[in-house]
C-alpha cells in the first residue's frame, strides 16, 4: 500500500511539474542575445518579403508613376487594370492549363521515380548497385548543350508533343540522392521485421518506406513543381509548330516582346493611335505584372509544404 501511495504521489508531482514548469531566470546576456536574435531575423524576413511587396504595389499603382520610378513604399492611384489586361492575352487560359498539367503530372512522376530509385539503390541485393548509382551521379556533371539536346529530343520524336515536358524530367539525380540519404536514416529494424513477416521489397516500399518519406518527398515535390512552373526554354525551342502547347511563361514572354515592340513604335513617332497606345501597359509595368502572375501560385502552395520542406531538406542532407 505504501509503495503504491508513493508511486501515485510521484506521478502527481511529475504531472504538476509538467503543467507548471519552473521559469528560468535569464541573465542580462541572454536577454540581449534574444533581442538581437529576434531583431536580426525580423529584418531578414522583411528583406525577403520586400521584393514581393514592391512588385505588388507597382502592379496596382498608376502606370505613369511606376514608369518614372515614383512608387517606393506605398501604392498610388490604385487600380487593377494591369491584371485585367492579362485576361486579354490570347490563349493565356490554354497556356495555364498546359503549365498546370505539366506541373502536376511531371512532379508526380518525378516524385514516384525518385522515391522508387532512391529506395532501390539502398538495397545491397540490387544488381551492380554501386555502378548504377555512380552512373546516375555522374550525369549531374555533364551537359551536352542546347543543340545536341534539341537533336536528341527531335530524334526521339518529342518535339511538338506534350510528353517533351514530362519524360526528360522524370529521373532527377539530385532528388534521388536526397531520397536515398533520407531512406538510409530510417531504422533498418522496421524493414527487417517486415521482411521476417514475409513481406517483399515492393510491399516494404509501399507500406513502410513511402509513408515515412513524406518530408523528403514533399521537399523534392517543391523543387520539381517550381522547375516545371518556371520553365519556358523547352516550350520556346520544342513547341514551335504547336502553339496550343505553349506554357504560360512562354506565352507571357511573347506578350512582353509584343508590348515592348509596340511601345518602341509609339516612341519613334509611328502612325498608330497615340491615345490608345498610352492606355496599354508599358514594358516596365508589364514585367512587374508578369512576375506577380507567375509567382502567385508558388506563394500560395509553398506555405502548405513548408513544414515538410524544412524537415525533409535537413534530414535528407545529414549523410553524404
Amino acid at each position: 500500500m505504501k509503495q503504491a501511495k508513493k508511486t501515485s504521489e510521484a506521478k502527481m508531482e511529475r504531472a504538476y511539474a509538467k503543467a507548471h514548469p519552473k521559469k528560468t531566470r535569464l541573465s542580462a546576456g541572454d536577454v540581449v542575445f534574444n533581442i538581437i536574435n529576434h531583431a536580426f531575423f525580423l529584418v531578414f524576413t522583411l528583406l525577403c518579403a520586400f521584393p514581393f511587396y514592391f512588385l505588388f504595389i507597382n502592379t496596382i499603382s498608376d502606370n505613369d508613376m511606376v514608369q518614372k520610378g515614383q512608387i517606393k513604399l506605398l501604392p498610388h492611384g490604385i487600380n487593377i487594370s494591369n491584371y485585367l489586361a492579362m485576361l486579354n492575352v490570347s490563349d493565356l487560359g490554354q497556356a495555364f492549363l498546359v503549365t498546370i498539367a505539366r506541373t502536376v503530372l511531371g512532379t508526380a512522376l518525378m516524385v514516384a521515380a525518385s522515391a522508387l530509385v532512391g529506395y532501390l539503390v539502398t538495397k545491397k541485393e540490387m544488381w551492380h548497385r554501386q555502378f548504377w548509382y555512380r552512373f546516375l551521379v555522374v550525369t549531374m556533371y555533364f551537359n551536352a548543350g542546347t543543340i545536341p539536346w534539341y537533336l536528341n529530343m527531335s530524334m526521339l520524336g518529342l518535339t511538338n508533343h506534350f510528353s517533351a515536358y514530362i519524360i526528360p524530367a522524370v529521373v532527377a539525380p539530385y532528388n534521388i540522392i536526397l531520397v536515398k540519404t533520407y531512406i538510409e536514416s530510417i531504422p533498418a529494424e522496421l524493414e527487417e521485421s517486415a521482411l521476417i513477416d514475409g513481406a517483399g521489397f515492393f510491399t516494404v516500399f509501399r507500406q513502410i518506406t513511402w509513408p515515412l518519406c513524406k518530408p523528403i518527398l514533399a521537399t523534392i515535390a517543391i523543387f520539381g513543381a517550381v522547375g516545371h512552373w518556371n520553365s519556358y526554354t523547352d516550350s520556346l525551342i520544342l513547341m514551335q509548330s504547336s502553339p496550343e502547347l505553349k506554357t504560360v511563361q512562354h506565352r507571357l514572354y511573347e506578350y512582353l516582346n509584343q508590348t515592348t515592340n509596340l511601345q518602341s513604335v509609339m516612341s519613334s513617332g509611328g502612325t498608330m493611335a497615340t491615345t490608345a497606345m498610352k492606355q496599354a501597359l508599358n514594358a516596365k509595368v508589364l514585367k512587374y505584372t508578369i512576375s506577380m502572375v507567375t509567382v502567385i501560385p508558388i506563394l500560395v502552395v509553398y506555405p502548405f509544404m513548408n513544414r515538410y520542406f524544412e524537415k525533409g531538406i535537413m534530414l535528407g542532407a545529414v549523410k553524404g
